[in-house]
């Protein structure tokens, strides 16, 4: 088992190889390719590689699934004894990235 920790739209995340995950929204069309650089952490059955702060031989290959929107949340504020209430919903945009390939330049 492989994985590798990304940083990807201001945040860290933990991917695997067949697996496919949701990032805040890139503005690029459906089924193109995405090659991901900043790679913090990578482990193999052998090998565990840290970065400072990045590894630079190791690029990370994907594939843009869809773009959606995630879960409603609602954003409800109110001032007690001032007559001051202000309700908002958000809805994130997302991309689907399917992670297809973990490469290793030597």
């Amino acid at each position: 088992m492989k994985y590798a920790i990304i940083e990807i739209s201001g945040k860290q995340f933990w991917i695997e190889t067949g697996k496919f995950y949701d990032f805040n929204r890139i503005s690029l069309k459906l089924n193109k390719r995405i090659i991901l650089t900043r790679v913090l952490l990578f482990k193999n059955k052998k090998v565990t590689l840290l970065g400072k702060p990045y590894l630079p031989n190791i690029k990370i290959t994907g594939k843009i699934i869809d773009h959606l929107k995630g879960n409603k949340l609602i954003i409800y504020k109110m001032k007690p004894k001032k007559k001051t209430r202000k309700k908002q919903g958000h809805r994130q945009k997302l991309t689907r990235i399917l992670i297809e390939n973990i490469l290793i330049k030597k």
